[in-house]
């Protein structure tokens, strides 16, 4: 293997978070190369990293994480030396409608990409292979594996597991599955659980992108139930820094939890959005004017918070961003798309 460069195997690097951690991901590290694995399902598109079209240490595969032999073949082939696991099925209305999908990629995928990468990177449990010591496998989770929060309280990386949709179930699995490669076979692994994630790239039908989409296009925007379902917002380029962090100076076998400290309720986001919106392209009426509370969605969580304490003290992690700023960017880039 040539020293100067080692292959990192990316999955799901063409959706909302992977495509703007991998071109800031390819750029701050030469000594990569980055093979990008992605399905392009509806949540990836090859649009979100067209800025790495041709890029001579960016390799793009079009691929099921489930479908073992693909895996194998992207190991051998590439002598993959570290795994950013991204590849999720993320929406949570759609879990309530298909959950079996939600099992297959988020449990039996993890699970592919966990045992292949063992048996490559190990010989044996808790031994690596000669050369391969510094293998790790990165798996990205989420704040909703831990239920709901009351009015108080924040979740820490020792809050119990709780998850209350197929999604954050599927999710728990896959965190659960590559704990117990740590445990079992003495695997590098580290767990991130993030909180909810707004910013470019995202897909249109995750709320903030509805937000700017529906106003721009004079429709009604659907808020659930009563808008005051709360979530810690991060600025993903802020989450893309930490999950660098974690992979590159966690520690084995940790979790860490990365969360912007940004608590906001839904109606505080549309308004939010509204009022940044009647400043920019103001209409003869405010865009608050077409908010519409909709029937609540099964199961919603009232509310999550991440406490980062842990990243920010043990790794020296901090968001950049905090929700005014980073929304500014945001609207921004949603504006050029759509307008």
């Amino acid at each position: 293997m040539s020293k100067e460069k080692k292959s990192i195997l990316l999955t799901g690097c063409a959706g909302f978070i992977g495509s703007n951690f991998v071109p800031y991901f390819v750029d701050k590290y030469e000594e990569y190369n980055i093979i990008n694995l992605d399905l392009l399902t509806y949540a990836g598109d090859l649009d979100n990293i067209k800025e790495l079209n041709n890029h001579p240490r960016h390799t793009f595969v079009q691929g099921d994480i489930c479908d073992r032999k693909l895996i194998e073949k992207l190991f051998n082939e590439h002598d993959i030396r570290g795994v950013i696991h991204f590849a999720a099925e993320s929406h949570v209305d759609n879990s309530i409608k298909n959950p079996g999908v939600f099992i297959e990629t988020n449990v039996n995928g993890t699970f592919t990409l966990l045992d292949v990468a063992y048996k490559y990177w190990m010989e044996q449990p808790f031994v690596y292979k000669t050369g391969f010591e510094g293998c790790r496998f990165h798996h990205i989770s989420t704040d909703e594996v831990y239920g709901t929060l009351g009015e108080e309280g924040l979740f820490t990386e020792e809050t119990s597991y709780a998850p209350n949709s197929p999604y954050s179930a599927s999710k728990a699995g896959s965190d659960m599955i590559a704990r117990s490669y740590h445990h079992t076979y003495g695997m590098d692994i580290v767990i991130t659980n993030c909180s909810n994630n707004y910013g470019p790239k995202q897909h249109d039908e995750k709320l903030i992108p509805t937000i700017i989409r529906k106003a721009l296009n004079g429709e009604s925007i659907p808020i659930y139930g009563d808008g005051k379902n709360i979530r810690d917002w991060l600025y993903v380029l802020d989450h893309c820094k930490g999950i660098d962090l974690v992979y590159h100076t966690g520690k084995n076998g940790e979790v860490y939890n990365i969360g912007g400290r940004n608590e906001r309720n839904n109606n505080y986001i549309v308004n939010k959005i509204c009022e940044i919106l009647d400043e920019k392209l103001p209409q003869n009426t405010s865009y608050k004017s077409l908010i519409t509370f909709v029937e609540d969605r099964a199961g919603h969580d009232r509310r999550y918070a991440i406490d980062a304490t842990k990243i920010e003290n043990e790794l020296g992690w901090k968001a950049d961003e905090n929700f005014e700023s980073g929304i500014l960017k945001t609207i921004e880039w949603y504006v050029n798309k759509y307008k």
